[in-house]
């Protein structure tokens, strides 16, 4: 076995391993303690001891009374990618204006390989309704989202992303008409199909390339979702996003 190879394999697996530490904290749990990381990642308490130390030297974890927090070191990390991200004040607005015009919730999604991103969200006011975190991946194999992102998308990535649904490569068939449906209609609806009770409709926002690198959506509960409501979301969505479009969608993939 060559040597370098074993080196770069193990590197890996330790970046792993501490990507995996770090994914542990959330804003119901900013601070884990050893146990918990060894309990949670199934490592020896001596590897976790390892990592956790290189971490906290480089400022990516912090000792707290609880454990260990997030570091000061994320703080750069953070900033750069809100630079990175940061939407253009007239999406902002236009995503507000959505809300504001029909109380429900707007997401910004892109595509991460077999993934949507949430990047940006204006929740709705309403008691009942659809709430996902900003940086939050979801599934590519259903959603009305989903269905705009894949748009472009070629074959060999339709099946990848059909076998990581419940019917795996069956879903393959499913999710070619579903992006037919969306190209011809120019946007997309979905009716609790990764979640029960939960409608949404999505329509492509466009880059300089002219392939599609957002999907601008309303989702809620699937009650609120009538045929003339999702009508009149599909006309607004698809003229927010003809705007976004012609504004040119500043991001990191545009």
């Amino acid at each position: 076995m060559d040597s370098r190879r074993g080196e770069d394999s193990a590197g890996v697996r330790s970046i792993r391993r501490a990507l995996d530490i770090l994914s542990l904290l959330s804003e119901d749990k900013p601070a884990v303690t050893i146990r918990e990381i060894t309990d949670a990642t199934g490592l020896p308490k001596t590897t976790v001891l390892r990592l956790v130390h290189t971490l906290e030297h480089s400022g990516l974890l912090w000792a707290a009374s609880g454990g260990y927090a997030a570091g000061p070191g994320l703080w750069r990390w953070a900033h750069l990618a809100r630079r990175s991200w940061q939407l253009p004040a007239e999406t902002q607005a236009l995503m507000r204006e959505l809300g504001a015009a029909h109380s429900e919730t707007v997401n910004l999604y892109v595509q991460r390989d077999i993934c949507r991103v949430c990047v940006a969200q204006q929740e709705s006011p309403r008691p009942l309704r659809h709430v996902v975190q900003i940086g939050d991946e979801l599934p590519l194999w259903a959603g009305a989202s989903a269905k705009v992102l894949l748009l472009n998308a070629p074959d060999g990535l339709l099946l990848r992303v059909a076998r990581r649904s419940p019917a795996a490569d069956a879903h393959l068939a499913t999710l070619r008409e579903w992006v037919a449906r969306a190209r011809r209609d120019g946007y997309a609806v979905s009716h609790g199909e990764r979640e029960e009770g939960l409608s949404a409709v999505a329509a492509p926002v466009y880059g300089r390339s002219g392939t599609v690198v957002a999907a601008l959506a309303l989702s809620g509960p699937t009650v609120r979702f009538t045929d003339d409501r999702v009508r009149m979301f599909a006309d607004d969505l698809m003229k927010a996003a003809a705007r976004i479009s012609d504004r040119g969608f500043d991001h990191p993939l545009a």
